[in-house]
């Protein structure tokens, strides 16, 4: 899809320009670039998005991104002496009073500002835009004609999740095999529920948490639904009723993939300002779970 940055609008963003070197962008276009990437008016009422730390007016020449701010993603940005990290996730998604060296987030903060580099995040933002987080999953999946599972209702053709159909019909084993195939390793790899032998063809995806949308799903006629987090009863009951079937990955793999097509954005999106970017995506594992062993004592 073609796009067009925004030009820096703000006056902070003017000051910041001619502070920079010429073919250099600032922190503050980065977040503009981002915006325009990823809509805020996109975001989730109760979600934390935008710039955590970092002087608007310094220049950025390299980006790391991320799922996740946590302190290994910390400790390659600043092994790798880039400027900014973006990441999905926001470090303070309920908020807080006090950012002291005295926890993990505290310390992630204090690091990253003493090294000089930026902390962004967008969140639901990037789930719901336009080449976004659902977007990368469904073409990952390999979907046509794909449309919003849960649409924006000021910006219908956005919105969280993704529902399309496969190019042709298969079974639902073979769908679980080339999913696992398409997603980024990870310790809990993929679970699936449902007659692996049915036929399947429409299919609705949502990365990360996707409780909350089985009922979306099934209304707009998925034959399986791709997602992650999802518990046992919400699910077990679920599948009482039929389709569609579920395919249920990790928070971290399926909105990963979100990652890859805002790096090639954003670097785009700099030589369209004549600028020099460089931005690198994060291949550390932030799932919470490092192994997974078959359970039981007949087990080989």
């Amino acid at each position: 899809m073609s796009h067009t940055p925004a030009p820096a609008s703000s006056e902070a963003g003017r000051e910041a320009t001619r502070n920079t070197p010429e073919g250099f962008l600032t922190v503050g276009d980065v977040v503009r670039l981002v915006e325009d990437a990823a809509p805020s008016d996109l975001a989730a009422s109760w979600d934390s998005n935008g710039l955590i730390c970092g002087d608007p007016a310094d220049p950025v020449q390299s980006i790391l991104l991320a799922v996740d701010p946590v302190t290994t993603v910390v400790d390659e940005a600043l092994s790798s002496g880039v400027d900014m990290v973006i990441t999905h996730h926001p470090l303070y998604l309920r908020g807080t009073d006090r950012v002291a060296a005295t926890d993990p987030k505290g310390r992630s903060i204090h690091r990253l500002v003493r090294a000089g580099i930026a902390l962004l995040n967008a969140h639901t933002s990037l789930d719901a835009a336009h080449g976004g987080v659902a977007e990368a999953l469904a073409d990952r999946v390999g979907l046509t004609s794909t449309v919003p599972l849960e649409p924006d209702p000021a910006s219908p053709d956005q919105g969280i999740g993704r529902i399309g159909t496969l190019v042709q019909s298969i079974t639902l084993r073979q769908l679980a095999t080339d999913v696992a195939a398409a997603l980024p390793d990870s310790a809990p790899g993929l679970l699936v529920g449902g007659d692996l032998d049915a036929v399947v063809e429409r299919i609705a995806v949502s990365g990360g948490a996707g409780d909350s949308l089985l009922q979306q799903a099934r209304e707009a006629g998925a034959d399986v639904f791709l997602t992650a987090d999802l518990r046992h009863h919400p699910a077990s009951e679920h599948l009482e009723n039929g389709r569609p079937y579920l395919l249920c990955g990790t928070h971290w793999a399926t909105e990963w993939v979100g990652l890859p097509p805002l790096a090639q954005r954003l670097e785009e999106d700099a030589r369209s300002c004549g600028a020099s970017l460089k931005v690198q995506v994060s291949h550390i594992v932030t799932d919470p779970w490092v192994l997974r062993l078959s359970t039981g004592s007949d087990r080989a």
